[in-house]
C-alpha cells in the first residue's frame, strides 16, 4: 500500500482583485495540476476553471496528459466562441501524474515543475520569449530574471491556433524526493535560490507550500501566486503487517474455537456410551 502526501494552495497577491489561478490536486487518482488563467476579470479565471475540469475529466478518461491538455485548449476555444467568458482568454498549465514507474508532466506555457532531490532542478522549460533568448544566448541567466519582457509567453491554451505544442517529460520519483508545481506568481518573486532554501528548511508539505506563498508576498506579490507540492510516494510498511497479523489473529482463535467443539462432542458422546452401558447392566439384573 502507497501514501501520497502533497500541500497546495494560492493566493491573491497583493496587487489583484480576483484570482484567476486554478489548480487541481487528487492523490487518488494521481494528478495534480495548476492553470493560470489570463484574460482580465470573468475570462481569465474562467479559462483556467476550463483547463482544470477538462484535463482532471479527459485523465479520469483513461486519456494521457498530453491528450488531456488538448483537449483543454479545444474546450477553451469552444467556450470563448459561446460567448462563455470572454474573447481572447487564454491560460498556462503545468500537469503531474503519478504513474507506477516515477511521474510524467506536461506544460504549455509558463508555469514550472521542479524537482527537488537535495537540490533544485527545473523540469519543465518555459514557453517564453525570454527563454528563447536565453536558447539562442542573446541574454543571460542573469538578465533573464530582470528583462522587460519575461512576462511574454510564446504558448497558450485558448491561443487562435488549432492545436498547442504540448512538452512533457517522464521521470523516477523515489522517497525522499519532491515535485514542486507553481504559477509565475512565485518564480517571479522568488529566485531559485531563495526557493531552495525554503525546501531545505523542511517541514511537512503543507508548511513548505505556506512559506513559498508567504515569500511571493513579501517580495511584492504583483501576481497571483499558486503552488503545489507533492513528496513521492511511500510505502505503508504498517499496513501489510497489520494486514499479517490481523489473519494469524483470526487463526489462532478459529483453532481453539475448533478445539473446544470436538472436545465438548467427545464428552457427550462418552456420557451416552456410559448411559446406555448402565442401562443394559440394569436390566440384565432384573431379568435376573
Amino acid at each position: 500500500m502507497t501514501a501520497l502526501y502533497y500541500g497546495h494552495g494560492t493566493d491573491i497577491g497583493n496587487k489583484s482583485d480576483h484570482n484567476e489561478d486554478c489548480y487541481f490536486a487528487d492523490p487518488e487518482t494521481g494528478l495534480w495540476l495548476i492553470a493560470d488563467g489570463m484574460g482580465g476579470h470573468e475570462a481569465g479565471e474562467v479559462a483556467s476553471a476550463i483547463v482544470s475540469e477538462t484535463i482532471s475529466q479527459a485523465v479520469s478518461d483513461s486519456s494521457s496528459l498530453v491528450e488531456a491538455i488538448q483537449k483543454s485548449h479545444t474546450a477553451v476555444l469552444s467556450a470563448s466562441e459561446r460567448g462563455i467568458g470572454a474573447k481572447g482568454m487564454g491560460s498556462t498549465v503545468i500537469a503531474l501524474k503519478v504513474i507506477p514507474s516515477g511521474y510524467e508532466i506536461a506544460w504549455v506555457g509558463d508555469s514550472r515543475a521542479y524537482l527537488w532531490d537535495g537540490e533544485l532542478k527545473q523540469i519543465s522549460r518555459d514557453h517564453s520569449y525570454v527563454q528563447k533568448l536565453l536558447d539562442n544566448g542573446t541574454i543571460t541567466e542573469e538578465e533573464a530574471i530582470t528583462h522587460p519582457n519575461r512576462n511574454i509567453i510564446t504558448q497558450s491554451l485558448g491561443a487562435d491556433v488549432p492545436q498547442v505544442n504540448v512538452d512533457h517529460v517522464r521521470g523516477q520519483f523515489t522517497p525522499p524526493q519532491k515535485i514542486l508545481l507553481c504559477s509565475d506568481g512565485l518564480t517571479d518573486e522568488v529566485l531559485d535560490g531563495e526557493i531552495a532554501v525554503i525546501l531545505e528548511q523542511g517541514g511537512d508539505d503543507q508548511t513548505i507550500v505556506n512559506n513559498l506563498i508567504s515569500s511571493a508576498l513579501m517580495h511584492g506579490g504583483k501576481d497571483n501566486v499558486t503552488v503545489l507540492l507533492v513528496s513521492a510516494p511511500e510505502t505503508i510498511a504498517g499496513a501489510e503487517t497489520e494486514e499479517t497479523e490481523s489473519a494469524s489473529s483470526v487463526q489462532e482463535t478459529d483453532e481453539p474455537q475448533s478445539y473446544d467443539i470436538d472436545k465438548k462432542l467427545f464428552l457427550w458422546s462418552a456420557l451416552a456410551i456410559g448411559i446406555i452401558f448402565l442401562v443394559v447392566v440394569f436390566s440384565i439384573i432384573a431379568g435376573d
